[in-house]
């Protein structure tokens, strides 16, 4: 086998190449050592760096608009590695920032997690980081902290490797995305004027290359009635019996909405349902229900709610369809409402930068990368689906175990993704 087909664990390279950097590494090429091999060796050195952080991420509990002790954990290490410039955004996202060129990056993982659920289902410790057969297990290991563990060491390869061009790079870590995906960003981008040119999100994608996603939209259908003793129902008007009739219509329309041969088809569900009564023996006078509407490509907010609307006329009852607005304050205290409308966004596949990122895996990896789409939503619904900002998607894990009681990441794809990341901002800047 011939050097640089070699694995890199097979020969380390020597301190000195670090230090020398990239421009007078020509010798190396004629040792048998390409850029990837690099790259790879100086991630794979990391390694035991990378798990330290990435338990640290996991130990520290971050429930959506309680992220600020995992802020601090990520704070103290972008000071390790020597970013230029940290700061705390006004809802509380960290944002570090490398280099001065005139491309502007922005690579984001959001640092807050959904809650545990059921302890009894957990076979370890949702806090404990523990790390098994290479698998590091706890709450948010996949949803999705080992996105900013990979792209802070991501920066150090890329600053040891002079691999820094003219861009400049904002690492953010972003906070109540499990809430209100897309509101940090919201909040970057309008307060914070914080407008790159290219979006690379960190979600977990298996090592894959994502490239958009369904939107979604969340509101509620409200009936009314007249409430009487329960004993004599005939005497009062059931708000439950109506909305049964427009629940019997969403399942219907279900069944007939848009599909899209990449994003796959748009869905609808009643997810809650809360009622008001005087009491256990009486007719309710009020019912409301809860909508997820996921949003296919060519669906909006104004088009699932007219749907809604039809099939209430359908039902042949009244109902009243009610916006909803996320007005939840951070942990700094602010307040920032959006609505609850999440929009659907996707690239082409030959846009430039899913060309660029899947040059990028070709030379960090020498293998074709897959092309494909998350199934839940990002933060991509406001970089992309608000502000048109080209967007794309790499991050290690996979998203089956997204909020579930077996999250989990291998250390293998922190170190895989950390050498991506080392190489990405480069390639789109080029």
């Amino acid at each position: 086998m011939e050097k640089n087909q070699k694995p890199v664990h097979e020969k380390p390279l020597p301190k000195l190449i670090y230090i020398t950097g990239l421009k007078k590494y020509n010798w190396l090429y004629r040792e048998g050592y390409t850029l990837n091999n690099m790259i790879l060796s100086k991630a794979n050195e990391y390694r035991d760096d990378l798990i330290k952080f990435m338990q640290k991420l996991v130990r520290t509990k971050s429930y959506s608009s309680k992220e600020k002790d995992v802020i601090e954990v990520i704070r103290k290490e972008m000071e390790k590695i020597g970013f230029d410039e940290i700061r705390i955004d006004g809802l509380g996202s960290i944002v570090g920032k490398i280099g001065k060129g005139k491309t502007i990056i922005a690579m984001d993982s959001h640092i807050d997690t959904v809650e545990v659920g059921n302890e009894d289902l957990w076979k370890v410790d949702p806090f404990g980081g523990e790390i098994k057969d290479g698998i590091i297990y706890g709450r948010g290991a996949s949803d999705q902290k080992g996105g900013m563990a990979a792209m802070v060491y991501g920066v150090k390869i890329m600053k040891e490797l002079d691999l820094l061009d003219d861009f400049t790079l904002y690492i953010t870590g972003t906070v109540m995305e499990e809430d209100c995906d897309g509101l940090c960003w919201q909040h970057l981008y309008n307060e914070e004027n914080i407008r790159p040119d290219y979006v690379v999100i960190t979600e977990p994608t298996n090592l894959n290359i994502y490239r958009g996603h369904r939107g979604r939209t969340e509101f509620r259908v409200k009936t009314t009635g007249l409430s009487c003793h329960a004993s004599a129902p005939e005497r009062g008007i059931n708000a439950i019996y109506k909305m049964a009739k427009i629940i019997n219509e969403i399942e219907r329309l279900n069944e007939n909405l848009k599909d899209d041969p990449f994003l796959g088809k748009g869905t609808i569900a009643v997810s809650q349902i809360f009622f008001k009564s005087p009491s256990q023996n009486a007719v309710p006078d009020e019912c409301q229900i809860q909508i997820d509407r996921r949003l296919t490509a060519g669906e909006t907010q104004e088009s699932a709610i007219g749907e809604i609307e039809n099939a209430i006329r359908k039902a042949g009852v009244e109902g009243e369809v009610i916006e909803l607005f996320y007005e939840r304050p951070a942990y700094t205290g602010k307040v920032y409402p959006t609505k609850k409308y999440y929009p659907t966004w996707v690239m082409d596949r030959e846009s430039e930068i899913v060309n660029k990122t899947v040059d990028c895996y070709r030379e960090v990896f020498g293998e074709e990368p897959k092309v494909d789409k998350w199934t839940f939503s990002t933060n991509g619904v406001a970089t992309c689906g608000m502000y048109k900002i080209p967007t794309v998607g790499f991050g290690p894990a996979n998203e089956i175990y997204a909020h579930s009681p077996e999250d989990q990441i291998p250390v293998e794809h922190l170190v895989k993704a950390a050498a991506m990341y080392a190489l990405l901002p480069k390639k789109l800047s080029s």
